[in-house]
C-alpha cells in the first residue's frame, strides 16, 4: 500500500491507497487562514507539520493497517508558499506567506519597471508575479530580525511546504525538494533544472538556505520511524498541481487537464520541449523523472487566484449560502444571471491578465439581481476564467494541438458541481470530462511513489456544449468587457 500526504490550502489530508487504487483510509483536517492585513495571507509552520502528522497517522488507523503494510509514502503540496526557519531547532522564525499573498506586488512592480521581466521569464518561464516564492523568501530575510546575518551564517534554512514536511518527517535531517515545487519559486532555471546563480543575486538569497533539488519519484528520505510507527520511504513529491496532472495520466504531449480548488489551475503536458507562450501563460517543469538520462517534462500552465474561494466568500463574505454544496442549487434556481457579473479578483488576477492590483468587482446589477444572480454569476466567472486560459492555450500551443482533438479533462472538489461543469463546457465549446475519481491530486503523489494501478477503463461524466456559438461568443465578449472594468493597467 501506498501512504499519500495531500497538503493544501484550506487544509491537510492523508490517503492510503491499495495496489488496486481503492481508497483504504482517509483522514482530513482544515487550517486556519490569518489575514494580518488586507491583501496577506499567512499559515502557521506548526499547524501545517502537525495537521499534516496528524492525518498521517488517522489515514492508516482508519485503513486498519500497520505502518509496516505501507510500501512508501508520496507527497502533493500547496505551491509556492514560503517558509524560513532555524536549521538546528526546526523552529520558524514568522508564519508561512501563502501563495495567494499580495504584500510583495510593490517588489514586483520595481523589478518589471527595472527592465528584469524578459530575463526572469526566460530563465523560469514564469512572469513576475508576488504569487511565486522569491519576493515571500526575500521578505522574509529582510523583515524577520537578525534573519540575514543567521542566513549568512549558515543558521537558516527556507523552502516551500514539501521542503518544510520533508525536514519535519526526517527530524531535521533532510533539506530537499522535488523539481516541480522548486520551479514555482523564481529561483530555478527550467532548463538546466539548477538553482540560478543571477537570479539569487537578483533576490539577494544565499543559495544555502534552499534546499537540494531532486527528481519527483526519486528516494528523498526515509520518515522518521517516531512519527509513523516505521521508517518508511518517501519516494515522490511534486507540486499539487503537477500531481492532479500525473494522477489524471496526462503523460504525453498535448493533454490537458484543470483542477478546481481554491484556485484553478490549467495545465497541458507539452513534452521535453518548454513552449514559450505569446500569452503569459506559465511554462513550468511538470516533473522529472529518477532514472538516468531521464529529460525534464514540461508543461504549459494558466492559474486562476480566485475559484473554489469564490463561493467560500459568497458563504462566509456576504452569507448568501450556509455550505458550498448550496450554491449550485440556488444558481441553478435561476436560467441566466440576468446580466450580472462577478469579477472575483480578490488576489488580484492571473494569466492572462496578470494584474495584481485589480480588485474583485460585482457589475451589472439591477434592482431585480437577487442573490441567485449573484450566485450563478460567481460560478459563470469561475468558467469564464478557466475558458480565458484555454484560449490563450490553444494560440500558444497551436501547432502541437494540431494532430490533437481538444477535451478538458477535471478534478478537484468543485468539479462535483454539475452546473458548473456545463457552464464550462458551453462557455469552452468543448467537452468536459469529470475524473472517475477526485482525488488526482494524491493518487499522483501515490503513483509517483511507486503505486502501479491495473489498467481502468472507467471514465468520469462527459459534459457537452449546449449553447450555440453565436451565444458563447456573445457571453464571452461580456466578460471580458466586465474583467476590463477591473484591471489597472
Amino acid at each position: 500500500m501506498i501512504l499519500a500526504l495531500d497538503q493544501g490550502t484550506t487544509s491537510s489530508r492523508a490517503l492510503v491507497f491499495s495496489t488496486e487504487g481503492r481508497i483504504l483510509g482517509l483522514a482530513q483536517r482544515e487550517l486556519g487562514q490569518i489575514y494580518p492585513r488586507p491583501g496577506w495571507v499567512e499559515h502557521d509552520p506548526v499547524e501545517i507539520w502537525e495537521s499534516q502528522l496528524a492525518t498521517a497517522r488517522e489515514a492508516i488507523e482508519r485503513a486498519g493497517i500497520g505502518a509496516r503494510q505501507i510500501a512508501a509514502v508520496g507527497l502533493a503540496n500547496q505551491r509556492e508558499t514560503a517558509l524560513l526557519w532555524d536549521r538546528r531547532t526546526g523552529k520558524p522564525l514568522a508564519n508561512a506567506i501563502v501563495w495567494q499573498d499580495r504584500r510583495t506586488a510593490p517588489a514586483c512592480d520595481a523589478l518589471r519597471a527595472a527592465g528584469r521581466a524578459e530575463v526572469i521569464r526566460s530563465k523560469t518561464g514564469l512572469e513576475i508575479d508576488a504569487y511565486f516564492s522569491a519576493t515571500k523568501l526575500a521578505w522574509l530575510l529582510e523583515q524577520v530580525p537578525d534573519a540575514r546575518r543567521r542566513a549568512a551564517a549558515g543558521e537558516l534554512a527556507a523552502g516551500t511546504v514539501d521542503s518544510w514536511l520533508l525536514f519535519n518527517l526526517t527530524a531535521g535531517r533532510t533539506h530537499a525538494t522535488d523539481i516541480s515545487n522548486a520551479s514555482r519559486t523564481m529561483l530555478l532555471n527550467i532548463h538546466t533544472g539548477q538553482w540560478d546563480d543571477d537570479l539569487l543575486a537578483l533576490f539577494n538569497i544565499p543559495r544555502d538556505i534552499l534546499p537540494r533539488v531532486l527528481p519527483s519519484d526519486a528516494h528523498f528520505a526515509d520518515i522518521d520511524a517516531r512519527f509513523l510507527g516505521a521508517s518508511l520511504p518517501l519516494r515522490g513529491i511534486a507540486g499539487d498541481q503537477q500531481a492532479a496532472l500525473f494522477g489524471q495520466d496526462c503523460t504525453r504531449p498535448g493533454l490537458i487537464k484543470n483542477t478546481y480548488g481554491t484556485g484553478c489551475f490549467l495545465l497541458m503536458h507539452t513534452g521535453g520541449t518548454p513552449i514559450a507562450s505569446k500569452h503569459r501563460l506559465l511554462t513550468t517543469i511538470a516533473w522529472r523523472h529518477a532514472a538516468r538520462g531521464a529529460p525534464i517534462e514540461y508543461a504549459l500552465e494558466g492559474s486562476v487566484f480566485t475559484a473554489g474561494a469564490a463561493v467560500q466568500w459568497l458563504r462566509d463574505g456576504l452569507g448568501i449560502i450556509d455550505s458550498a454544496a448550496e450554491v449550485e442549487p440556488l444558481a441553478a434556481s435561476v436560467a441566466d444571471s440576468a446580466g450580472v457579473f462577478v469579477v472575483p479578483a480578490f488576489a488580484g488576477l492571473g494569466a492572462p491578465y496578470w494584474d495584481p492590483h485589480a480588485r474583485a468587482a460585482i457589475l451589472g446589477l439591477t434592482r431585480g439581481a437577487t442573490k441567485a444572480h449573484i450566485a450563478r454569476a460567481t460560478l459563470e466567472a469561475i468558467a469564464h476564467q478557466v475558458a480565458d486560459l484555454v484560449d490563450a492555450m490553444q494560440a500558444d500551443a497551436a501547432e502541437l494541438l494540431a494532430q490533437t482533438p481538444l477535451e478538458l479533462h477535471v478534478d478537484g472538489g468543485a468539479s462535483a458541481n454539475n452546473l458548473l461543469l456545463q457552464l464550462q463546457s458551453d462557455l469552452l465549446g468543448l467537452p468536459v470530462t469529470r475524473a472517475p475519481v477526485q482525488e488526482t491530486t494524491a493518487l499522483g503523489a501515490a503513483k509517483l511513489a511507486g503505486l502501479r494501478l491495473l489498467p481502468s477503463t472507467s471514465t468520469g461524466a462527459t459534459f457537452t456544449p449546449a449553447l450555440t456559438e453565436a451565444d458563447r461568443r456573445c457571453r464571452r465578449s461580456a466578460w471580458r468587457a466586465a474583467v476590463g472594468r477591473t484591471l489597472t493597467r
